[in-house]
């Protein structure tokens, strides 16, 4: 049995009154487990044919699907080539609630481990950009990593915290989520840490932290433009008591009206200090009544207005026209069509690695950058190596050489565990030379090197299966 602290016991059937024992009960319940399907790589539909899990739809994302707790889907190639991000199911209505759309400048503003990231770029399709904010360095190199494995190629990975890019980017984007560091109340039956920490006392932190990465997301908004924000904790303090006090701080916003959404409830009013009653359209997902954990989520829109935005500063790009002439040749000789990468400009060398950054972003000379765009490759001295990054990007149909690999197969466990690959899968490629893109049932999962006919294999070490 979970052991809840008493005092949150206690608080929550203060709150809840003749639901509360419902809801207790809930954390005796098996937990559920879900992953969202990724649109850059692959349909909903064709991932339903192919799927090795069995599925049920998730009812408030139209990606998402539950699995089966005995099946790791984790473990899978599927995964390796991105064509899943698993996720909570709950974590799945914010990027719902945000409706993000091609060509916008989107937000992302406490987005380890990825989840609304990932979710975000598969709207978006490759249009548009997006900047995915973490400020603990390790979850953010963590977040670096599931930007890559999705292939997304329009997304900035940064480092900082919400105040210092407030003042980058006043007035720039055109959606945010703040899904923003809280108690972690949602969380009790998966998170025994989340449960050993909680206090009334952090509550408190956590809310106060909250109200100001709240109020510094509203700086970076566009007029008319809407922020998502989301917990995972039942606490009003968190929850309606932040969003109260924003609107009070901030009369240029109001609570969009989002409608009703199946496995979504109303927030609660009589739970804030006013009783606001335009709280009621705001979303609470509870575990007794939903199959996910605690959440909370609020769409919040800014007025229209024409006030001033500042002019953004765009960044300096490559000038090194050796670097970029060695890469035009590679681009040539790998892809059937490199125009759309050789008409783009935005070239950056990070020493030696080499990225092409989103159009849209600005100058970043100063801030604490993980990834500044789409990892092409390294330059080297006479030669240029193609990024993993860059192959869970492209796809079959846009490469001369790729080969196929069957997921249920042992030759592409031999290739995910880094193992040369000889044999009639070289000789189908008819004995030429230069990069192979490798693909497990036509979407692509890595790179490969064919010379005198073995593929050398260039799956990254720090990714190999054991």
């Amino acid at each position: 049995m979970i052991q809840l602290p008493d005092e949150f016991r206690e608080k929550m059937k203060r709150l809840l009154g003749a639901e509360y024992d419902s809801f207790i009960e809930s954390y005796e319940k098996e937990r559920v487990q879900g992953l969202r399907v990724n649109p850059l790589k692959i349909s909903k539909e064709k991932f339903r044919e192919i799927s090795p899990f069995h599925l049920e739809k998730i009812p408030w994302a139209a990606e998402g699907y539950y699995y089966q707790a005995a099946e790791r889907p984790g473990k899978h190639p599927y995964h390796e080539a991105g064509l899943y991000y698993i996720q909570e199911p709950s974590a799945m209505a914010v990027v719902e609630l945000l409706d993000p759309k091609p060509g916008e400048n989107i937000l992302d503003l406490c987005a380890a481990p990825g989840g609304k990231t990932t979710h975000i770029a598969g709207r978006m399709q490759g249009k548009g950009f997006l900047l995915s904010n973490e400020i603990h360095p390790a979850r953010a190199r963590i977040l670096s990593q599931n930007v890559e494995r999705l292939g997304i190629g329009n997304a900035v990975v940064s480092n900082e915290d919400s105040g210092s890019l407030s003042l980058r980017f006043p007035g720039f984007f055109d959606r945010i989520v703040v899904d923003a560091p809280c108690s972690g109340e949602g969380m009790f039956r998966k998170d025994e840490t989340a449960r050993l920490e909680w206090t009334p006392e952090h509550v408190k932190v956590c809310a106060a932290r909250q109200e100001e990465i709240l109020s510094n997301a509203a700086v970076m908004l566009k007029p008319g433009g809407t922020i998502v924000y989301s917990t995972c904790t039942f606490s009003p303090e968190e929850n309606e008591q932040v969003i109260e006090r924003f609107l009070i701080i901030h009369p240029d916003f109001s609570i969009a009206d989002a409608g009703t959404r199946p496995g979504l409830y109303p927030g609660r009013p009589e739970w804030s200090k006013s009783g606001m009653e335009e709280l009621k359209k705001t979303f609470r997902i509870w575990p007794d009544k939903s199959e996910g954990e605690g959440h909370y989520l609020a769409v919040l829109r800014k007025c229209e207005d024409e006030g001033s935005v500042k002019k953004q500063t765009m960044p300096e790009y490559s000038s090194d026209k050796s670097v970029i002439k060695e890469v035009e040749t590679f681009l040539k000789e790998l892809l059937v069509n490199p125009a759309p990468l050789l008409l783009r400009k935005e070239y950056i060398l990070f020493g030696d690695q080499l990225y092409l950054i989103p159009p849209e972003m600005v100058d970043f000379k100063g801030m604490k950058i993980i990834r500044p765009g789409l990892h092409l490759g390294t330059v080297k001295k006479n030669r240029f190596e193609p990024s993993h990054g860059f192959a869970l990007f492209l796809k079959k149909e846009e490469v001369y050489l790729s080969i196929d690999l069957s997921a249920d197969g042992a030759e592409i466990i031999k290739y995910l565990k880094g193992e040369t690959l000889t044999g009639d899968i070289s000789r189908s490629l008819d004995n030429k030379k230069g990069w192979v893109l490798v693909n497990t049932d036509g979407y692509s999962i890595g790179f490969a090197k064919l010379a005198g006919g073995i593929l050398k294999n260039h799956y990254p070490k720090g990714l190999r299966w054991m």
